[in-house]
């Protein structure tokens, strides 16, 4: 039975109407992917001899150890955020006399051989290779090494339980935050309280089977709720919940606009495509933490470039690029309204020139690494605004694919095109090589202000530029509203 549902996941792969058109992605998925392992493999060899000329008074066994709390609940949080349960196309199998235990444990079985689970070998097998040739007792590395294992499957099983409970990330967050505030400002030694836990299992490896009690547990609810919802009426039944209605009346102040961004964000909270991008403007917010504090970055000025841009139109970037295939499953129906389609894109301007305003307001705090930091992300957010946001409407004169938005966004490349990765260049790339070219040749004062000045000239033209775009939009609108009515 195995081996038929294995020839089925074989068939259905390479039969898939999609197969052709995202073979692209999938060989792109696929660099990604051997970048990674490469990057964790030579972590993982090389990770014992860091640490020993690093810390050369400390074990680098007990300082990995420390730090597994926290590398275990950022692979949760990770997780929740990235990974889906791979179920297959289970519902003709419904039908057929298959017993529910083996299509549910097959399901199960899948999800134990995903990418998620064998990323992190490639740093833990060769790192206990490393101290076993170092003089490690190799009993006790390879229990040490067999609870990993064990702990990466039931993290995979857990996910799957708490992965519809926003209570359960934010409860993954606070563990996270608390625990690194709690040894930043040494509350309680907790990463060193841990460690010497996993030592405990190095140095007695027949406690790494409680390991095995545990996976096993996590194994069994998640069999016992599976199968409790591999039924035909489960599989077929519409799911009818209440929608939030919030109150919008706000946007009225906003012109003859309000109605359509009033949909753009009741889209954005209501479905899950949406809301998961949302997440990524917390990370865009933050994402000068990665590059401010570290001193390699200190000298280059046109760092400051990249994350201002980022930082303030992580919205902007997120949002504009799958316009207007936000609107795909009922953009036919929207085009037979009575109304004029600069309206629509206006909106869509609006709505996107908002969130850059808000977080550069928000990410005034960077103040902190310099002024010439402030001064860059403001001139980040007047190109933004000026420049970024019509090459990111003009883009979208180009998206043909349609969006599915009760899928995560995470790992999910459907309504990607060439489009949203040619549109980086003109982004994130220009600005960066003229601002450095500027610095170099001139100053970095001249540089900033000749970011902010083509800003305003994009603000100046706004009226021009936009009509442009509509014009090429109402060229460009059947042909979408054909492109969309395809299924991927």
């Amino acid at each position: 039975m195995i081996s038929h549902f294995l020839n089925l996941e074989w068939k259905q792969f390479f039969r898939s109407a999609s197969f052709g058109k995202s073979i692209g992605v999938k060989i792109l998925l696929g660099f990604f992917a051997l970048y990674f392992i490469l990057m964790f493999g030579i972590l993982g060899f090389g990770g014992y001899y860091i640490l020993k000329e690093q810390f050369p008074t400390q074990d680098p066994l007990i300082l990995v150890n420390s730090y597994l709390l926290f590398a275990i609940t950022g692979d949760l949080i990770f997780r929740y955020l990235m990974q889906n349960l791979p179920i297959m196309n289970i519902k003709p199998l419904l039908v057929l006399p298959i017993k529910k235990n083996k299509i549910v444990h097959f399901i199960l079985a899948k999800s134990s051989v995903s990418f998620f689970n064998i990323m992190s070998l490639f740093f833990y097998i060769p790192f206990s290779f490393v101290l076993i040739n170092e003089g490690y007792a190799t009993a006790g590395v390879l229990g040490w090494l067999f609870l990993m294992i064990l702990l990466i499957q039931s993290a995979n099983f857990l996910n799957f339980l708490i992965n519809k409970n926003n209570i359960a990330l934010w409860v993954l967050a606070l563990i996270l935050l608390g625990g690194f505030l709690v040894q930043r400002y040494d509350v309680f030694n907790l990463a060193g309280f841990i460690g010497q836990g996993f030592y405990f299992v190095y140095q007695n490896p027949i406690y790494s089977l409680l390991g095995v009690v545990l996976l096993a547990v996590l194994y069994f609810l998640n069999y016992k709720q599976l199968k409790n919802q591999v039924y035909l009426d489960e599989a077929i039944a519409t799911k009818v919940k209440e929608a939030n209605a919030s109150d919008l009346s706000w946007t009225e102040k906003l012109g003859d606009v309000a109605p359509f961004i009033k949909n753009d964000l009741r889209l954005m909270w209501r479905n899950k495509r949406t809301k998961s991008s949302i997440w990524m403007v917390a990370v865009g917010l933050l994402y000068g933490l990665f590059f401010y504090p570290n001193p390699v970055y200190a000298s280059m000025d046109f760092m400051y470039v990249l994350v201002g841009i980022f930082s303030t139109g992580t919205f902007l970037i997120n949002f504009g690029q799958f316009i207007p295939a936000w609107d795909s499953s009922y953009y036919n129906m929207l085009m037979s309204q009575n109304f004029k389609y600069e309206r629509y894109l206006k909106s869509k301007f609006t709505i996107m020139s908002i969130s850059v305003v808000a977080l550069f307001v928000l990410g005034i705090p960077y103040v902190f690494f310099g002024w010439k930091v402030l001064l860059v992300h403001f001139a980040a957010m007047i190109y933004n605004v000026g420049i970024n946001t019509h090459v990111i409407l003009y883009g979208g004169t180009f998206n043909r694919k349609k969006i599915n938005l009760d899928e995560k966004a995470a790992f999910n490349f459907q309504g990607t095109g060439a489009v949203q990765w040619i549109i980086g260049l003109p982004l994130m790339i220009l600005p960066m090589g003229m601002f450095a070219l500027i610095n170099w040749l001139v100053s970095f004062e001249i540089a900033t202000l000749t970011l902010a000045v083509l800003g305003f000239i994009g603000i100046a033209l706004h009226k021009k530029l936009m009509a442009a775009i509509t014009k090429k939009y109402i060229a460009n609108k059947y042909v979408m509203i054909h492109a969309f009515k395809q299924e991927n």
